[in-house]
């Protein structure tokens, strides 16, 4: 069996506050005199009981109480990067953290110093007023490390519509468009979307599969879908057996892995790779399509790419 450990991977799916390290967060929350979060990492709930949303929110909010200034920022970012992918796009929200360091611009400035390719993001919580300023920010600082402009937080929160402006100041930038959708809303959201936002991947984006016409429109459009297998049992969305990915691959939709928030879930992006063989039954054929369409979903330099695609073909072919 191939080592997983050693497949060249991409991670283009992950925030900032849920890829702090368990040590660095009780570091920190024991700097401030804060209390950890309890329930850590996230579990399904007892049989025929699950999480909602806020007990995610809820658990998110107190890890993210912890980073006070811009060095908890770019530690937590340098971290990631020093993780187990190759690349990593790490998404923040600015005006999360813009309280405690002064200025959204002081939050951009911390985490692009942690080397990551950053994805600059607005919550669907969040006014369409806010989110053309965010996507000025990240239009802004695009030729300094900032790849992408998302759309955060639970999908059932704002209109895809209301959206459609900040999307195109970023994508006139030359940034991707990277919203979260088709989490809880169903496949009318993922194209809405694609089609509206004009997004080139989609965050989870699971619900697509249950609409032919939409799972066509992905692979017609080569839209990739940041699917995170950990995330989905403690909210009751999916069991990882149950995930589509076979299915969306099998159509020819650019099925991409993140690890999301390994911090509240406890899976980093190696460990996203084994649920999906073992709970999954991918073959290492498929898994190495999942790692080359991570690659060319990301905004990698193209040499680092090269380099990366070069050794998914090594491994499996060893």
């Amino acid at each position: 069996m191939r080592d997983l450990s050693t497949l060249p991977k991409a991670n283009l799916h992950l925030h900032l506050t849920g890829s702090m390290r368990p040590g660095t967060l009780a570091e920190l929350a024991a700097r401030a005199g804060l209390p950890l979060p309890a329930a850590l990492p996230l579990r399904p709930a007892a049989a025929g009981v699950t999480h909602g949303w806020e007990v995610f929110q809820t658990l998110y909010d107190t890890a993210r109480a912890v980073l006070r200034t811009a060095a908890d920022i770019t530690r937590v970012v340098t971290e990631a990067v020093s993780g187990d992918a190759a690349w990593v796009e790490i998404q923040v929200d600015p005006t999360s953290y813009a309280v405690r360091l002064g200025s959204v611009e002081a939050v951009v400035e911390a985490a692009l110093a942690g080397g990551a390719g950053l994805i600059l993001a607005s919550s669907w919580a969040a006014s369409p007023a806010v989110a053309v300023e965010m996507a000025h920010l990240a239009a802004r600082y695009a030729d300094r490390g900032v790849i992408g402009f998302g759309l955060s937080n639970d999908e059932r929160l704002g209109r895809v519509e209301d959206f459609a402006p900040a999307c195109r100041i970023a994508a006139e930038a030359g940034l991707r468009i990277v919203p979260h959708g088709g989490f809880y809303e169903g496949p009318a959201h993922v194209r809405r979307c694609v089609e509206v936002l004009g997004a080139r991947r989609i965050g989870h984006g699971l619900t697509a599969a249950g609409d032919p016409a939409v799972v066509r429109l992905l692979a017609d459009t080569g839209v990739a879908l940041e699917i995170c297998p950990a995330s989905y049992p403690p909210l009751g969305v999916n069991t990882v057996a149950e995930l589509p990915v076979r299915a969306l691959l099998d159509a020819g939709v650019p099925v991409v892995l993140g690890s999301d928030d390994p911090l509240l879930f406890g899976v980093e992006l190696t460990g996203q790779y084994e649920l999906l063989r073992s709970d999954a039954g991918l073959t290492d054929s498929e898994l190495a399509t999942i790692a080359r369409n991570s690659i060319t979903a990301s905004a990698a330099p193209s040499s680092l790419a090269a380099t990366m695609l070069a050794g998914v073909d090594a491994w499996l072919a060893g």
